[in-house]
């Protein structure tokens, strides 16, 4: 068997951005709900958690594209349906 390689999420100090599509809202926003719970149990800070809504999966990577360019995050979160 080959090496395993493991990670370790610490999102403590870093700042997030979510885009979530509004299409198919009963599916995006409790994939929202998940990621910021798992953002969150890994010490994000609540504050430092960003969520952008779009009008559908289309739409999201302009608005990631923007996001990226302004600096402002550490890492940009897409969920789209």
């Amino acid at each position: 068997m080959g090496k395993t390689y493991e990670g370790y999420l610490d999102a403590r100090d870093l700042r997030f951005a979510l885009v979530v599509s509004r299409f198919n809202d009963f599916i995006t926003s409790r994939l929202a709900e998940g990621a910021t719970d798992a953002l969150l149990r890994h010490g994000a800070d609540l504050e430092k958690i960003d969520t952008i809504r779009v009008p559908g999966s289309f739409e999201i990577p302009y608005a990631a594209l923007k996001l990226a360019q302004s600096g402002k995050y550490d890492a940009i979160i897409c969920l789209g349906q």
